[in-house]
């Protein structure tokens, strides 16, 4: 098998992996850039919380743009490939899937996370329409909507005590067989008049992405413009463990403010890094700062003033 050469290799193709190639490309680094067109940002969210956008822009739209900005540079080559295993021999990195190995002197991960949404028939049609997990993203656009938070621990309760900011017509569905919100949360649902129903979803009632209402599994319905889920997410670390990177008690990836690892030559973005800062501005943020960081990491000894 042919092994290509380049000298960073960027995992994932979502806002901080775009970030990413695009500083390394302005640092004239040659960079093969992975994405198998997947994760956060392939939903149908609109995201108004990027500056510069009156209106928000769709984030398949904002990955769009960075395609298209990427594509000014032939230093970057994009390839549409899973990465199923990342390797480390004698400073050099192989990454290895279904198509082919490629090799470089550093890393950046931006693999993300995946999201487990409340499951239906027809349930994908429904995420970033009316379907949602982030209170920052798009609390501020169920405002005195019909709300339904899913979740069946204290995190779901929270949200939906939170949400009181925006709209006062809310219910918590525990979407489980088993229910792990405490009583003193339980209480605060109580004192709040906010409704804990322990059922589960059986079907949607809506059109193009926007609900109805919702049935669940004991027959009740409940009319419902905006789903909240908060059953977690859990960070594709698969390729950071390959090479023995630290993660955090969350699973997530440990970096630094400069986004390295634990490993040298190693650094990671966006989403798989922290549990707290799953937004866009942040990814591109961190994608930036991992390129400059790996940027710095591939001069020379006698370049560098350290």
């Amino acid at each position: 098998m042919t092994e290509q050469e380049y000298e960073v290799l960027v995992v994932g193709g979502g806002p901080a992996g775009l970030s990413a190639a695009l500083y390394l490309a302005r640092y004239d680094r040659q960079v093969a850039l992975f994405d198998t067109g997947r994760g956060r940002s392939t939903w149908h969210q609109i995201n108004h919380n990027y500056l510069g956008f009156p209106g928000g822009i769709a984030a398949r739209e904002l990955r769009e743009r960075g395609r298209q900005q990427l594509a000014e540079y032939e230093q970057v080559t994009v390839l549409e490939h899973k990465i199923d295993t990342l390797k480390r021999e004698n400073g050099i990195f192989t990454a290895q899937g279904q198509a082919g190995a490629w090799r470089g002197r550093a890393v950046i991960l931006c693999t993300g996370v995946i999201d487990h949404y409340s499951h239906f028939p027809g349930w994908d049609e429904y995420v970033g329409r009316s379907m949602f997990w982030c209170i920052t993203c798009d609390g501020y656009g169920c405002k005195d909507a019909r709300v339904v938070v899913t979740g069946n621990t204290n995190a779901a309760a929270s949200e939906a005590l939170q949400l009181q900011r925006f709209t006062s017509h809310l219910r918590v569905l525990t979407d489980s067989r088993d229910c792990y919100i405490d009583e003193s949360f339980q209480q605060r649902l109580q004192r709040h008049n906010i409704p804990l129903i322990h059922d589960k979803i059986d079907t949607a009632i809506g059109a193009d992405g926007q609900f109805e209402a919702i049935i669940t599994k004991g027959g009740q319905r409940i009319e419902v413009d905006q789903l909240f889920c908060q059953h977690g997410a859990t960070p594709q670390t698969k390729l950071a463990q390959d090479v023995g990177v630290l993660l955090s008690a969350e699973g997530y990836i440990c970096v630094d403010t400069e986004q390295k690892t634990n490993v040298a030559g190693v650094y990671a973005a966006g989403d798989v890094t922290r549990l707290h800062s799953h937004q866009v501005t942040t990814a591109v943020h961190e994608g930036g700062t991992a390129a400059s960081a790996a940027n710095y990491f591939l001069y020379p000894p006698e370049l560098k003033d350290d």
